[in-house]
């Protein structure tokens, strides 16, 4: 009932966050420089064939109407057309939004493979040269610019080693992409039991995961043990070293199970932001997912696809964190009364 009513009130309040972002999307679209009508037609077109373009993609109306027909096509989920690929918004969201989940998801798994274990091991070695040699570790990891990570690697393992494929898409260039069943290459490789493209999507995914991931290991440890810091000085874990019991099973049935809120909280809102920080990498690797999708609208001066992956990353935070605070309830029944 108490998770019923979190859930309900924590929807409510997403209706003035998401109107806010539509409406801050879309001014700042409007004072960016610019004209969508010029990018299209090109600097031989006629004054009269702007107005006429004008006219049809509705930036000659006052831009309070503008801005109604936006928000009424947002609430329909019409979110207009994207002038640069001829297609709707939503039919382009479609087609590259399993590319990013996909991509995000890898990184959220290699961060969180890493950086629990990691932010374990250091509160338990709390004040060894262990734990300063990670903490170091980890502060040089979020400090690092994912781009500059990203033509590192690059550098490393496609140009000197040459034991990564070349940055470009999520498969070789030679190769089709699966059967559509999930979007999502890894998996669909997988269940259509295509062992060869299973094997290169996995190669494509290796050095984009790792680039996004590493920032999110360094805070996921950090804040792994710092939970864990504050659960081992408990009265209760002092009473089970008292009783004899190991240090695994202290570790793991006791303080990670108290600790796992906390740590739940943040891993959750690491994967809204990877699902929504993906432009830069995606448009290093060349990978065809939202990411690259708003660079390429940008550069084009297509307001429709910016305007709505704001709003559509505005949706994946509140919704993850909405599930983040969700996952706290059940697995730290003590919050349930807050």
């Amino acid at each position: 009932m108490v998770v019923a009513q979190m859930i309900a009130r924590r929807v409510l309040l997403m209706i003035p966050t998401l109107l806010g972002v539509a409406l801050l999307a879309f001014f700042i679209n409007r004072v960016l420089p610019g004209d969508p009508a010029l990018q299209i037609l090109g600097d031989q077109a006629s004054q009269e064939q702007l107005e006429r373009l004008r006219d049809q993609m509705g930036l000659n109306l006052p831009v309070w109407q503008q801005f109604l027909n936006y928000l009424w096509g947002v609430i329909r989920f019409d979110y207009g057309m994207a002038w640069h690929t001829s297609r709707p918004v939503i039919e382009d969201l479609a087609t590259r939004l399993p590319a990013t989940i996909e991509l995000a998801l890898w990184a959220f798994v290699f961060a969180v493979l890493i950086g629990v274990p990691f932010g374990i091991i250091q509160a338990v070695r709390s004040g060894t040269v262990t734990d300063v040699v990670m903490r170091v570790v980890a502060l040089v990891g979020v400090s690092i610019p994912g781009f500059w990570l990203a033509i590192q690697l690059i550098q490393t393992f496609y140009v000197n080693l040459a034991i990564a494929p070349a940055p470009a898409g999520r498969i070789g260039s030679r190769e089709f992409p699966p059967e559509n069943i999930t979007g999502l290459y890894v998996l669909d490789s997988l269940l259509t039991g295509n062992w060869p493209l299973l094997a290169s999507s996995i190669q494509h995914m290796i050095l984009p995961a790792a680039s996004m991931g590493v920032a999110s290991i360094a805070v996921i440890s950090r804040m792994t043990r710092s939970a864990m810091l504050d659960v081992l000085l408990q009265d209760y874990i002092r009473t089970a070293r008292s009783k004899g019991i190991g240090p695994t099973n202290i570790i793991m049935k006791h303080a990670l199970k108290n600790a796992a809120p906390a740590i739940f909280t943040i891993t959750a809102l690491q994967m809204g932001y990877l699902l929504a920080g993906a432009v830069i990498i995606e448009s290093i690797y060349s990978w065809p997912g939202i990411g690259l999708y708003v660079y390429q609208s940008i550069l084009a001066s297509d307001y429709a696809p910016v305007q709505a992956i704001m709003v559509l990353t505005a949706g994946v935070f509140v919704v993850v964190n909405l599930i983040a605070d969700v996952l706290q309830v059940i697995v730290s029944p003590k919050t349930r009364g807050a």
